[in-house]
């Protein structure tokens, strides 16, 4: 029977006969169910924990990672037979952190920080190995900056990408940069080998913000800090660039530091 409606019977005012939506779809609902639970976990998991978890078949969950694997949405970490999210899940989470809200709520706090401060401040986001700014304050009579909104550049070189970095696992940033030929440089400064940028990362982690130093543009430099969400997912970075020694990095990096925890709270809210 057709469930086109017809213009004489929808005229007249008879009921019309439409196909009943399904209650669910199985395989879409195990799939979001998986995304969600990884997304939870401090750590990646095995097969075996997820089913167990979440009441599915073994078969199913491991037809559905593989799926998963396959469009990189979930990575497999073969010798510790775990799994964890992949870089096309933090693609959708980075997507959702550029519309419209972050940038609203970012952009009074980022505006607040230039002003303060007397120096250029930026929200940036990452995209794959990039990171995309999406706020950005211009301090008057300060140098001329490369960033603006919309652009991106390496996040390894940039103090932005290197706080967000930092804050992810250490499987997702080996699977960003598997191989000296993930590296790229802009002034022939910065972390060329897996290695290096471990270390980077480590001394970030330590120091609790991020700093580049030339890397990005001769003469100028950058502090970064991290802006995460409930599950201590980096979603956003804030910065502040300036030129030479004019200011003191730590009192910056406070600063920096001071905004990335409001936007934090405001965006738990």
């Amino acid at each position: 029977m057709s469930v086109i409606p017809d213009s004489s019977d929808a005229a007249a005012g008879t009921p019309v006969s439409r196909p009943a939506l399904p209650a669910q779809v199985p395989a879409a609902e195990h799939t979001l169910r998986i995304l969600s639970y990884l997304a939870g976990r401090p750590a990646p998991v095995a097969a075996s924990a997820i089913a167990r978890e979440l009441d599915l078949p073994r078969s199913t969950v491991y037809h559905l990672l593989a799926t998963l694997a396959a469009h990189g949405f979930v990575l497999h970490l073969r010798e510790d037979r775990r799994w964890s999210l992949g870089t096309s899940a933090f693609e959708l989470a980075g997507g959702y952190a550029r519309q419209q809200p972050l940038a609203r709520l970012g952009r009074p706090l980022v505006a607040a920080l230039s002003d303060r401060l007397g120096e250029s401040a930026h929200l940036a986001v990452m995209s794959g190995g990039d990171v995309l700014y999406i706020v950005e304050e211009r301090a008057p009579r300060r140098p001329a900056l490369i960033t603006d909104v919309g652009v991106r550049l390496p996040a390894h070189l940039t103090a932005s990408g290197r706080a967000m970095l930092a804050a992810l696992p250490r499987e997702q940033v080996r699977a960003l940069y598997p191989s000296a030929s993930s590296f790229t440089d802009r002034t022939g400064v910065g972390p060329r080998t897996p290695s290096a940028l471990r270390e980077v990362l480590r001394e970030v982690r330590a120091r609790g913000y991020a700093t580049e130093d030339s890397e990005v543009a001769d003469g100028l430099r950058s502090v970064g800090a991290a802006v995460r969400d409930r599950n201590g997912w980096p979603v956003a970075a804030v910065a502040v660039t300036w030129a030479g020694d004019a200011v003191t990095e730590g009192d910056l990096a406070d600063a920096v530091r001071s905004t990335a925890s409001v936007l934090e709270a405001r965006l738990a809210r």
